[in-house]
C-alpha cells in the first residue's frame, strides 16, 4: 500500500461537502468505489455515476443547511467521521481506502442523536 494521509483525504472530503463541490468530491473516490448508506434503509451505490446520483442532491442541501465536523478518528480499517447537518442531524461515516490513495468504500449511518433527536434520517 502506498503511503498517503488518510485523515487529510477525509478532511478534503469534508471541505468538498461544505463547499458543495461535487466534482472535487467525486475525484476523491476510486473509480470502483462503493458507498453504502443506511440512513433511510440500506442503499448501495457503486462507481462514479451512481455516487454522483447519490451526492448531487445532498451537497446542495448540506451547503445551505450547514455541514459540521463533529469528530474524526483513525479506525482499524481506515477513518471514522461524525458530521452534522444543520447543527442537529448527526451522521457517522466510515471510510476505507485504495492503495492509490482514493476512497474505496464509505458506510454512512445515523449517529446517536443529541437531546433534540432529529428524525430526518
Amino acid at each position: 500500500m502506498s503511503d498517503f494521509d488518510q485523515m487529510g483525504l477525509v478532511i478534503d472530503w469534508v471541505d468538498a461537502c461544505r463547499k458543495g463541490d461535487l466534482a472535487t468530491l467525486l475525484d476523491l473516490y476510486a473509480d470502483d468505489a462503493k458507498l453504502e448508506c443506511t440512513c433511510n434503509g440500506t442503499q448501495i451505490y457503486r462507481g462514479r455515476r451512481e455516487l454522483e446520483t447519490y451526492w448531487g442532491p445532498k451537497l446542495s442541501a448540506f451547503s445551505s443547511a450547514g455541514f459540521g465536523l463533529e469528530e474524526i478518528q483513525p479506525a482499524q480499517s481506515g477513518i471514522d467521521l461524525e458530521y452534522s447537518i444543520a447543527g442537529a442531524l448527526r451522521i457517522r461515516a466510515s471510510f476505507c481506502f485504495s492503495a492509490e490513495g482514493k476512497i474505496h468504500s464509505t458506510l454512512c449511518e445515523p449517529a446517536q442523536q443529541g437531546s433534540h433527536n432529529c428524525r430526518a434520517c
